[in-house]
């Protein structure tokens, strides 16, 4: 689906009255979360010299010296020789193998192909435009959600032709626009299969992890059921806010909606063609021929993806296999509709594509960099160690229940949300304390980040600071002139505090039972 050049540019907007304005007048006030790390890194500078000097420290919970006596964790100041020694000399280290980088750039080369050989477009087009009036509204949530596997695709496919079919259905397309929106943004950690956001986010979790764990290995699939299942409850959501409280107040959009946006959205009421949907059957044999082959791995002779020793860790190499499977079909998939469609000529489109995909990442190189070196500063001066050790003794002390203490982190998230709208940026900086402290209490890695995820998403909507807010009311003013900041977040409001109120009831009863979150991976930690 194509945009004009004058589709992208959002309108101005001025200053808005009460809470909004303030938050939208704040944020943007922020500098660039780069440079919020560089100055947090000068701040972790300041205090680990203080706290040296104060001699700060604590007992490691686990490990002990050669002579049996308690292992000490003291506070070490990062302006030390050794330290300022370590953070020049290993700069390119601590760069490289930070651990989100090479899962996002693996999966990225093969997500971009999908992406651009038109894959990822069509499906959700031909998904949307196939379903019945009355199951219009749950149809658009639920590609939506699973959308995110398409990361920018969705944002700038899916929202705007909801739009288009809600128009074409009789209904308002602003409401359209709001159950796509709140499906791709809100629901942005839910979807039915894991994605790239999972090798990101626990890339980071792995390096939180290893402060205290270093045995514990990343899982991309470790929140595939919590994520699953946040979908379905998700879904039932989005569709009873669009039909009975935003589409009402909405009321009937005046003049010939369709017809004036036509010329906006190119094809966008136009069945697939011919070469489309011969591309969309080969890239589904591709996909079952890559699934297919990696059951091969799993079960043929010799199991090369499962370790035959048995244990725990049996089904460890599938698991850390699934990074390089979604390379792998994402790039099949693509490869094969890309071929019918013509958009895929030679091997050289689709290097050519894997070249765009690293292109549009630069700016996360950027904030990676900076990123590696706040999480590795940080574990460097063991303050991140000491503060969980601690706030782990704290919340012990006070016998806070589990469900509170993961209810509190969802809205820790929630609120952090409206002026860091990054999600990896916003779990570098709360994983190295988090992970941690929540590992001492007998909470796993994959229960915190599966309470983050909660947050995260559930604000998104509702915040002018999130990259694609201004884009998104750009959509809603090809429809309504009128619509302005202040109408997006009013319309989005019901959709964040039901799917705050609904993620935060799933994370709870979740670790209530004590359900797996994903394969091999529960909600409890011992240490």
């Amino acid at each position: 689906m194509a945009q004009t050049p004058s589709d992208q540019t959002p309108p101005e907007q001025t200053r808005q009255p009460g809470i909004l304005g303030w938050i939208e007048h704040t944020g943007n006030r922020l500098p660039d979360p780069a440079f919020i790390f560089l100055w947090l890194i000068l701040a972790i500078m300041v205090i680990s010299v203080i706290a040296a000097m104060m001699g700060v420290s604590a007992v490691h919970p686990t490990q002990v010296q050669a002579d049996g006596s308690p292992l000490i964790i003291s506070a070490a100041s990062l302006l030390s020789p050794e330290n300022i020694q370590r953070l020049l000399v290993e700069m390119p280290t601590t760069f490289t193998h930070f651990h989100p980088l090479g899962y996002v750039l693996v999966v990225m080369l093969g997500a971009g192909v999908a992406e651009r050989s038109g894959l990822f477009g069509t499906v959700m087009s031909s998904a949307v435009k196939m379903a019945p009036a009355a199951l219009l509204t749950p149809v658009v949530a639920l590609l939506a959600m699973i959308g995110n596997l398409a990361a920018d695709a969705a944002y700038v496919v899916l929202i705007p032709l909801a739009g288009v079919v809600f128009a074409a259905a009789g209904r308002h397309p602003i409401a359209g626009i709001a159950a796509g929106f709140a499906g791709v943004s809100g629901g942005f950690s839910a979807n039915l299969m894991p994605g790239q956001l999972d090798a990101l986010l626990f890339g980071i979790t792995e390096a939180a992890v290893q402060t205290l764990d270093q045995s514990w290995v990343m899982n991309i699939a470790g929140n595939w059921y919590f994520i699953a299942a946040m979908t379905l409850i998700y879904l039932p959501v989005i569709w009873y806010i669009t039909d009975k409280i935003i589409e009402p107040r909405l009321g009937t959009l005046k003049g010939n909606a369709v017809s004036s946006t036509a010329g906006t959205i190119k094809n966008a009421e136009e069945p697939a063609t011919e070469a489309e949907s011969r591309g969309m059957r080969r890239a589904g044999l591709a996909a079952l021929a890559v699934i297919g082959v990696w059951l091969l791995l799993c079960f043929a002779p010799g199991t090369p993806l499962i370790n035959e020793d048995g244990g725990p860790a049996r089904l460890q190499p599938f698991y850390q296999s699934l990074v390089a499977g979604f390379f792998i079909l994402f790039l099949a998939c693509g490869w094969a509709y890309g071929s019918a469609t013509g958009t895929v000529k030679s091997h050289r489109d689709v290097v050519t594509m894997m070249s765009e995909a690293m292109a549009d990442l630069s700016y996360y190189l950027v904030l990676a960099f900076a990123a590696a070196h706040f999480v590795a500063m940080f574990n460097w001066s063991n303050l991140g160690l000491i503060f969980a050790i601690n706030g782990a003794g704290l919340i012990q002390s006070v016998n806070m229940p589990m469900p509170l203490l993961v209810s509190f982190i969802v809205l820790l998230t929630g609120m952090i949300n409206l002026f860091i709208g990054s999600a990896s940026s916003k779990w570098a900086l709360l994983a190295p304390v988090l992970v941690p402290m929540l590992m001492l209490l007998g909470i796993s890695p994959e229960m915190a980040t599966a309470a983050y995820r909660v947050g995260d998403g559930a604000t998104n909507i509702i915040t002018p600071l999130m990259p694609y807010f201004p884009l998104i009311l750009a959509f809603c003013q090809r429809w309504n002139k009128e619509f302005g900041l202040g109408s997006l977040a009013a319309t989005m409001i019901p959709y964040s505090i039901w799917m705050m109120i609904t993620g935060l009831i799933l994370a709870v009863i979740w670790i209530w039972l004590g359900l797996p979150l994903g394969p091999g991976a529960g909600t409890e930690y011992a240490l």
